[in-house]
């Protein structure tokens, strides 16, 4: 039998388990069988061999750091969009909503309840030449006569804004939702402007939903295919579109595998910077 105190020490990682587990399975050998695969030579005729093959990594940059920059500069660009429209909506519904508050969020997470390539697709015909926009646009000069949205860096961007909406409003409304109403009164009453209040008191105690709202926004855009290749066209690929093609058309996987590895390494970068930049210590309290 073991003891009480051994118990007690081996009580957290059996609870620990099934998670660690399941990491283990569909997360860690998957990215150990990716690195093997990356560091192969050959061809789906001749078939692929093992051979450290490092080299594949300078030429996955070389030949698609197009496709790279791009699609951080889409991601990015969705990413401020996607704050600019979010903060006033769960900002209003956390403080404004009321009794509304659940149907609002309802709302808001009511497009996951459609495909997302259907809702992909839908932007096609939003977003046709022909279509009620586009025509409204050329009547206020925001479109010339021969011009278009669809197939366009803009579409593009449109589509990841839209469709990652969500991610970001989310964490932003659960953020405002728990600020103590007492702290704003407070700093009215020692003569803070509303603006001053703002900045001061809601802004940094937002701040953990705007770094994960962000995050689960910006993430998943960069390595987006759909919206390239829905709503674009080759010229607005992004690099989620040359591993798909790598993966399933060309059969490269060593190339695939490889850029699939340099695109995770960035983001993991980028998040450890991002929360320098921040500031944060500890991402659940950084208001503190």
């Amino acid at each position: 039998m073991l003891s009480l105190q051994r118990r007690r020490k081996l009580l957290p990682w059996l609870f620990l388990a099934p998670g660690l587990a399941w990491l283990l399975i569909f997360f860690g050998i998957p990215v150990v069988n990716q690195l093997f695969v990356s560091l192969q030579t050959g061809d789906p005729e001749t078939g692929y061999a093992f051979d450290w093959n490092f080299q594949v990594y300078a030429d996955a940059i070389s030949d698609y750091h197009e496709q790279f920059l791009r699609s951080i500069g889409y991601a990015a660009t969705a990413t401020v969009l996607c704050f600019v429209i979010a903060f006033p909506l769960a900002y209003f519904i956390a403080f404004k909503g009321g009794r509304f508050k659940n149907v609002m969020l309802l709302l808001i997470i009511l497009p996951f309840f459609v495909s997302y390539v259907l809702r992909t697709v839908s932007w096609q015909l939003i977003l046709a030449d022909n279509g009620w926009v586009v025509s409204r646009l050329k009547d206020i000069g925001l479109v010339s006569e021969d011009g278009r949205l669809l197939a366009t860096r803009t579409a593009v961007i449109a589509g990841i804004t839209y469709n990652f909406l969500p991610f970001m409003a989310l964490p932003l409304y659960v953020s405002l939702e728990k600020i103590d109403r007492r702290l704003i009164e407070a700093a009215t009453d020692l003569y803070a402007s509303r603006a001053t209040a703002f900045r001061k008191v809601t802004l940094p105690l937002a701040l953990p939903g705007i770094f994960a709202g962000s995050l689960l926004t910006f993430i998943p855009a960069t390595g987006d295919f759909i919206n390239a290749l829905l709503l674009g066209t080759p010229r607005q690929f992004m690099i989620g579109n040359v591993i798909q093609s790598k993966f399933l058309v060309i059969l490269d996987y060593p190339t695939a595998a490889a850029l699939s590895f340099l695109l995770m390494a960035f983001i993991l970068i980028g998040i450890f910077l991002y929360a320098r930049v921040l500031g944060t210590r500890n991402l659940t309290e950084a208001a503190l």
